[in-house]
């Protein structure tokens, strides 16, 4: 009525099923996104540190947990937020990787080493040349993920490695000791096949050497052999083995069991030592790959400039 008095519309009420149903609603705030927004805030203040940053961060009120991964959880958060669970770029790898990249000057030529120089510092060097951008930088990015080399260059700081020879060097002696290390399981392998049929021959033999020593007595009787075939079979295949494997005194079953066990535990201990050899080889290996793959493009690169400037004089 005071919309009528007033000379104002009225807008007359629709049933619910004529209504406008709504579909699309405005993405919720999470803990990650409210986290992410504070680092970048924290960044835009230009900490000297990956430490400085997880400073700043305690400083907002952040509490941070240290361990095999780097956590944070904010006032109102009921749980920890691992770094390394973010989207990309603020992970724990590639915060770390940003400030390693902040740490290092840009080159103002065409590049910050000469070639002959790389061996001064590895991870300077490759630094720079993905900081700058320089000849071969795109035809390398096609092909090959940043954020992999970025977890390259943690690896060389974390293993001092500052030259292509060092990494050439880690390479050799990381895979000769993983290769070494499978040869010895191979071989505990090999000599615990060959214990546990030993023993079982040994046993075989013994249960049916009464019967063979008849069979012998009787001057191997046709029909004897008729009566004991499966025995005297059994025992003629265990001294077959033993001559096979060049047994000329036949040991005792105990003094084997005792050898096993010995050969058991250090081919455990030897897999082990495998597993964590052939994890560092992968690792050494792909660093490697990486960073040959950089220099190689810039090579081809700077080849494929040199033949046009010779096409154009």
């Amino acid at each position: 009525m005071i919309c009528l008095e007033n000379g104002l519309s009225v807008i007359t009420p629709k049933p619910y099923r004529e209504r406008t149903k709504r579909t699309e609603y405005p993405r919720r705030m999470k803990n990650r996104d409210v986290l992410q927004q504070d680092i970048d805030a924290v960044l835009q203040k230009s900490p000297a540190s990956f430490d400085a940053l997880l400073h700043e961060l305690q400083a907002l009120g952040y509490e941070i947990k240290y361990g095999k991964h780097i956590s944070v959880k904010g006032k109102n958060q009921s749980r920890f937020i691992r770094l390394s669970s973010l989207e990309n770029g603020y992970t724990e790898t590639d915060l770390r990787a940003y400030f390693l990249s902040q740490q290092v000057p840009k080159a103002k030529g065409k590049h910050l080493f000469p070639a002959q120089n790389r061996a001064v510092n590895l991870l300077i060097d490759v630094q720079s040349k993905l900081q700058s951008k320089g000849p071969g930088y795109r035809r390398w990015a096609s092909v090959y993920n940043l954020k992999q080399m970025s977890k390259t260059l943690l690896f060389l700081r974390d293993h001092k490695i500052e030259s292509m020879e060092q990494l050439s060097q880690s390479v050799a002696q990381i895979t000769a000791q993983r290769d070494a290390l499978l040869a010895s399981i191979q071989k505990a392998d090999n000599r615990l096949s060959e214990i546990a049929a030993l023993k079982k021959h040994i046993i075989n033999y013994s249960k049916t050497r009464s019967v063979y020593e008849e069979y012998r007595r009787a001057g191997y009787s046709k029909k004897f052999l008729e009566a004991h075939r499966d025995e005297i079979i059994i025992h003629k295949s265990a001294k077959a083995a033993f001559d096979e494997l060049g047994v000329k005194q036949i040991p005792k079953v105990k003094t084997l069991s005792a050898e096993y066990a010995d050969v058991l535990t250090a081919k455990k201990q030897a897999y082990a030592e495998y597993r964590q050899a052939k994890s560092e080889a992968q690792e050494m290996l792909i660093a490697q790959r990486n960073i040959t793959s950089l220099y190689e493009a810039e090579q081809k690169e700077e080849e494929q400039v040199h033949r046009k400037e010779e096409q154009t004089h």
